[in-house]
């Protein structure tokens, strides 16, 4: 019986006992399993966390290699900019006569033409208003007149001589003779440090301070003349320099035995501001008579503004015609043998405006005034020839549609007064004249 009870104990024991380690079992693994799972979320953060911490490393090494490309780039191209030759300029190609100097061929073709609307006794295209017909008397009015004859043909030379430039330049066209249709010289010198020998502008009557004009010999108050010259230049400063120089003024009307001498001071006082005052003193000889003929003259530029220049040139001589144009005779000889003279004063001033790159104009005036000494009045022997005054005006304009080619067109309007009466009275002649001229400068 206790055997029994004690087996029965046990089976109910068992049978308790049982189902008690299944549940605590069960709970094991739920917490085994739910601790799995957390274990495995943590791995797998992990895991992302450290792949995103790669991704950025890598894309930091991207950067570094990209950074590394440029700056190489930039130094190979800073490197070739430093090692490439800097680029040589073309040249133009430099002509050499057969001694070895070099030089340059310059010059244009001109196409003057002049229609004379009143006035004028003379068949020239050109100005000469000191001989105009007075009224009524062999006047050439409403007539046109060309001519080819200011063409230009010129060049410069230079060369080396003790390590010092020597130049050269002549320069010709066809307005010489009477008829202003021959060959002659312009200029015609060379120059070697502050000397110059030959035949170029006079140091006296310098054409700088004109205004412009188409009219190849310029206008009243004006002069274009060259003289054969020796000229030494003495610089004071960058501003101011003096010209002196021995001229032949090839005065016709006198026995040439001594030059004119000539002296010029330049000075620039601005920018826009340049002055000349010149001298000059020649002897003047009719057989063994003698006088002693003299001028002085200011010029001035000024540029108003960029675009607007004004330029004005005064005169005062005594017993000269050879170096401003258009003058009365610079000496006369009287019935006793002795010497007259003439003497003048004359101003030209103008002014010019660049309107634009290929577009200029100006309008100008000039005017000269003889003294009227009784003793010259009477030595005359052509009292209408000889004038009491001249007066000129003018406008034009200019036209370049290209750098070789310009266009011109002038109209002039002038008076002169002479001394004596023509036949029907008169004393006075008109210029009245439109200018037209083509330039192909080569």
């Amino acid at each position: 019986m206790n055997t029994t009870l004690l087996t029965q104990a046990t089976e109910f024991q068992s049978k308790k006992v049982q189902p008690a380690m299944k549940r605590t079992l069960m709970l094991s693994m739920i917490a085994l399993s739910m601790g799995g799972v957390s274990v495995a979320a943590q791995a797998q953060t992990q895991q992302q966390k450290e792949i995103e911490q790669l991704r950025q490393e890598v894309q930091a090494l991207r950067n570094m290699v990209e950074q590394q490309k440029v700056q190489t780039a930039q130094t190979a191209t800073a490197i070739a900019a430093v090692q490439r030759p800097a680029p040589v300029a073309t040249a133009n190609p430099v002509l050499k006569t057969a001694k070895g100097a070099e030089f340059n061929l310059y010059g244009n073709v001109r196409a003057d033409a002049s229609y004379q609307v009143e006035g004028t006794s003379r068949d020239l295209p050109y100005n000469h208003i000191n001989a105009v017909a007075l009224e009524g008397n062999s006047e050439n009015s409403d007539r046109l007149r060309s001519t080819l004859a200011a063409t230009r043909l010129g060049l410069d030379f230079k060369t080396q001589v003790y390590e010092q430039d020597v130049k050269g330049k002549i320069e010709v066209d066809f307005l010489g003779g009477s008829n202003f249709d021959n060959l002659r010289i312009r200029h015609a010198y060379l120059s070697y440090g502050n000397w110059l020998m030959g035949q170029t502008w006079s140091n006296f009557a310098v054409p700088d301070y004109m205004p412009e004009t188409i009219d190849a010999l310029a206008y009243v108050g004006g002069a274009v003349k060259r003289t054969p010259q020796v000229r030494h230049t003495t610089k004071f400063n960058p501003q101011t320099n003096l010209v002196m120089a021995l001229e032949d003024p090839k005065d016709a009307s006198i026995t040439q035995r001594l030059p004119a001498l000539t002296a010029r001071l330049n000075h620039q006082f601005a920018d826009n501001l340049n002055v000349s005052a010149r001298a000059m003193g020649h002897e003047k000889r009719v057989n063994s008579d003698e006088e002693m003929g003299w001028g002085v003259g200011l010029g001035a530029k000024y540029d108003v503004v960029p675009g607007t220049t004004l330029k004005a040139d005064y005169y005062h001589v005594k017993g000269d015609s050879s170096f401003v144009s258009f003058t009365n005779s610079g000496v006369v000889k009287q019935a006793d043998g002795s010497l007259v003279q003439s003497e003048f004063d004359s101003i030209t001033v103008g002014l010019t405006q660049q309107f634009n790159e290929k577009l200029r104009g100006t309008v100008g005036y000039g005017y000269m005034i003889f003294d009227e000494d009784q003793n010259y009045i009477n030595a005359l022997t052509n009292k209408t020839a000889a004038n009491k005054e001249l007066w000129q005006a003018w406008a034009n304009v200019f036209y370049s549609p290209t750098k070789p080619l310009s266009f011109g067109l002038e109209y002039v309007y002038g008076e002169r007064e002479a001394f004596g009466a023509a036949p029907n009275g008169s004393k006075t002649g008109e210029d009245n004249r439109l200018n037209a001229v083509a330039i192909y400068n080569f």
